[in-house]
């Protein structure tokens, strides 16, 4: 079989047996996602991401769903929070323009990227601090510093982490995003914010994309022009803050086994498609299409995470990882901030 050349890990078409039992899984993801656009379209308040990790934790844990989840609908659920996930990752590379970027001014730019660095290791100490087991410090940092449940796949992928693994920083950088949505329209407003510091605020320091929009348009059509450019520039930062991780991995492990790429596949596959959005030939309703394509694979990816989130082992590590979440957006939104009122000029 031919090797699909975005989905690395060797991936191959499945054989028909194989391909049947995922089906469950899938169909399931599948009806996840339908009721979680309802949901959105019902109640737009609640993101349609956000949905997906709650649907996923209930079919994970609820007895009847619970079996279904660990049963016959496994394979396909672990498809689901795997491969479609990377797909959304390339996808996403669709939503960056690098003649956007380039209109912030390399100051701006280069303090990003620096507030970038700053989120990762702030995250990744109080994570620790906190005791938080095996990889998800480095995964949340990752989530947190970067684009959400995004930058913890690509970690994940270069740092060779197990799936279920995965599901915890997905869940608490998901949750701490959504919660900024109700968070920092009402700081924004207490504060006296002008529309374009309130934008590069929640750019700056929103985990998601969708949740960035969701945030910074309550300030205004300028507030979410500026939040979207800032936050592609942390999107950006995907490529080489996962080759950095991936090569810290190498190091640590001495090199022994086969060691993944410091590139994976799918994240070459995202830098190929910020390279084709940035020459302007893709038209709007391709873009269009893409954007909602990426956040239908995300949202099914996240219910076959929180599918494998089992409620007795998270009330272990969970209430850590939650409070080691919310300070750690906490510090980042007030970073942020600093960094907004220094760089936006006054009204």
């Amino acid at each position: 079989m031919e090797l699909n050349p975005l989905l690395g890990d060797g991936w191959r078409m499945p054989e028909p047996a194989a391909l049947r039992a995922k089906l469950p899984g899938l169909a399931a993801a599948a009806a996840a996602v339908a009721v979680c656009l309802v949901l959105h379209r019902l109640l737009p308040a609640i993101p349609v991401l956000t949905a997906a990790v709650v649907l996923g934790l209930l079919a994970g844990n609820l007895p009847g769903a619970a079996a279904l989840s660990a049963g016959p609908w496994r394979p396909g659920l672990a498809l689901s929070a795997k491969k479609l996930l990377r797909l959304g990752i390339v996808l996403l590379g669709l939503k960056v323009s690098l003649m956007d970027i380039a209109g912030l001014g390399w100051l701006t730019v280069l303090l990003l990227v620096g507030l970038v660095g700053f989120a990762f290791a702030v995250t990744y100490w109080i994570c620790r601090a906190f005791r938080l087991p095996g990889e998800q410090p480095v995964l949340m940092a990752a989530g947190f510093s970067i684009c959400g449940v995004s930058a913890v796949g690509a970690v994940a992928a270069v740092r060779q982490v197990r799936q279920e693994q995965t599901a915890v920083p997905a869940a608490m950088v998901t949750l701490c995003g959504t919660l900024a949505i109700a968070v920092l329209p009402v700081l924004g407003a207490v504060l006296g914010l002008t529309p374009e510091v309130f934008g590069f605020l929640a750019g700056a320091s929103v985990h998601d994309v969708g949740q960035v929009v969701a945030t910074a348009q309550t300030g205004g059509a300028a507030a979410l022009a500026l939040a979207v450019v800032v936050k592609l520039v942390r999107v950006l930062m995907l490529a080489p803050v996962s080759a950095l991780a991936g090569l810290q991995h190498r190091r640590r492990s001495g090199g022994e086994g086969k060691m993944p790429p410091l590139i994976p596949l799918f994240v070459a596959g995202f830098l190929a498609a910020v390279l084709l959005r940035s020459t302007g030939l893709l038209p709007v309703s391709v873009l269009e299409a893409a954007a909602l394509i990426q956040e239908l694979l995300f949202a099914a990816a996240l219910f076959g995470l929180g599918a494998s989130v089992d409620f007795r082992r998270l009330a272990r590590t969970g209430a850590p990882a939650a409070a080691a979440g919310l300070i750690s957006w906490a510090v980042l939104v007030g970073a942020a901030l600093l960094l907004a009122v220094l760089l936006v000029p006054a009204a």
